[in-house]
């Protein structure tokens, strides 16, 4: 063998061994979840001497699983929506618009992304109780709908687009609105699904803001009330590990589905500022 089949093997060895430690721990998730009650805590196995499927159905009947995973698609599809509009929105025109004060507003955004989330939390609450949007979906939804981090992503893409197509349109009388959404947003679009992915992904799985924002049990989404039913049965791991499945799985296979898009946006995402 050549010295590159032999860096090219090496290569392809080390990500293969990457890949397998990356999935191991999802691998035994979905194994202590299939074991028989009792199992996981009493012995150290990889795999269950008697596969059952008696946790998820306790899921499905002592918590209403299809209840609260509708109450999360719901949010992290409004979330996702209303945040690649606003996104693409400000991210083009931070990109394409001449307008003052426009770089020095961006440097601001950008030096906020060293701040901590949770820091705002507290008056971000405080300002929802003040305005009624406590135990709402209005109230999980607002703090969502526009990021830094979008917004950065969407503008680095943008700078890509030919200014002298959008030149062209303004010359034929498109106004800026009808060139945002004609001509800018398919071009933008490897960049937004990669975006729209992140923020469903983001916003499903999301416990601590939904735990702070809602109080009525009805309206939990699935990984808040997951970890309420769980409290209640801290030793039982197998549960544990069916919950965990029932949560990342729709997500695992969202990210499968959607994987070459979101390669495509990250390979073609612009780089210039």
């Amino acid at each position: 063998m050549t010295r590159r089949s032999l860096a090219s093997l090496a290569v392809n060895a080390a990500l293969v061994g990457a890949s397998a430690v990356t999935l191991l721990p999802l691998a035994w998730m979905v194994s202590v979840s299939l074991m028989p009650p009792g199992e996981a805590a009493s012995a150290s196995r990889l795999w269950p001497s008697a596969p059952t499927l008696e946790h998820y159905r306790a899921l499905f009947t002592r918590l209403d699983v299809v209840r609260y995973a509708l109450n999360s698609a719901l949010l992290a599809s409004v979330v996702t929506a209303l945040s690649l509009l606003l996104n693409s929105m400000a991210g083009y025109a931070f990109a394409k618009l001449r307008f003052a004060g426009r770089d020095r507003v961006f440097r601001v955004l950008l030096a906020a992304l060293v701040v901590p989330g949770q820091l705002g939390m507290l008056p971000l609450f405080l300002l929802l109780k003040q305005l009624g949007l406590v135990s709402t979906y209005a109230g999980v939804v607002i703090p969502g709908l526009a990021s830094i981090f979008g917004i950065f992503l969407v503008r680095q893409h943008a700078l890509s687009l030919p200014d002298s197509i959008l030149d062209a349109a303004r010359v034929d009388g498109a106004s800026e609105l009808r060139i945002y959404w004609s001509i800018a947003l398919p071009a933008l679009r490897p960049i937004l699904v990669t975006l729209g992915l992140f923020t469903f992904i983001g916003t499903w799985n999301d416990f601590l803001w939904p735990l702070i924002v809602l109080s009525d049990e009805r309206m939990f989404t699935l990984p808040v009330a997951l970890a309420n039913l769980l409290g209640e049965h801290a030793q039982d791991a197998e549960v544990m590990m069916a919950g965990a499945v029932v949560t990342v799985l729709p997500m695992v296979a969202l990210f499968l589905a959607l994987q070459r898009s979101y390669l495509a946006g990250v390979a073609g995402g612009g780089v210039k500022g």
